[in-house]
């Protein structure tokens, strides 16, 4: 009768063992809900340039009857898909709309940026003067040639000449 004791003794804690044992999950019950994740996209642009540096201008023999001619870049990068305009200012030495280096002492070079190297087309902060590159098809930045032409036959004293532009995008 004891050994039987003992056997239902053992038996007991080994169904409690077991008991103990089990995983919890495996006794309770599961539900499950959704979780919502999202993010915005916005449209963004970046824009630098590289200096357009003309060189000298020889007012008496080599630009008498020859433009002088020089190209800098503007360098673009946009969210994938993004449309943007370029504008290029009239500069700090403008009169109106005529773009001019200065040398300081109130003597001008008047110049011109363009969008095409036949500079036929005038780069401008508005209307038909805007460049619209197609929308970014990546945000790796795109460059765009700046073409100038400071125009012939200037009378002008010796001195360094240089204005300032201001590159803008709008996206």
């Amino acid at each position: 009768m004891k050994t039987s004791a003992i056997v239902r003794s053992l038996a007991g804690f080994a169904a409690l063992g077991v008991l103990v044992l089990m995983p919890t999950g495996v006794l309770a019950a599961t539900t499950t809900a959704d979780l919502s994740v999202g993010a915005t996209v916005t449209n963004n642009c970046t824009i630098s340039t590289a200096a357009l540096t003309f060189g000298t201008y020889d007012p008496v023999v080599g630009n008498s009857s020859a433009n002088l001619d020089g190209t800098g870049r503007v360098s673009l990068a946009c969210t994938k898909g993004a449309t943007a305009a370029i504008a290029l200012g009239a500069g700090s030495g403008a009169s109106g709309s005529t773009r001019r280096l200065a040398d300081g002492a109130g003597n001008f070079l008047t110049y011109d940026l363009y969008q095409d190297s036949g500079r036929a087309v005038v780069w401008s902060g508005s209307g038909s003067g805007l460049m619209t590159p197609t929308p970014a098809t990546s945000k790796v930045a795109r460059d765009f040639t700046v073409y100038g032409r400071v125009q012939s036959n200037q009378d002008v004293p010796a001195g360094a000449y240089s204005d300032t532009i201001v590159a803008t995008v709008n996206f």
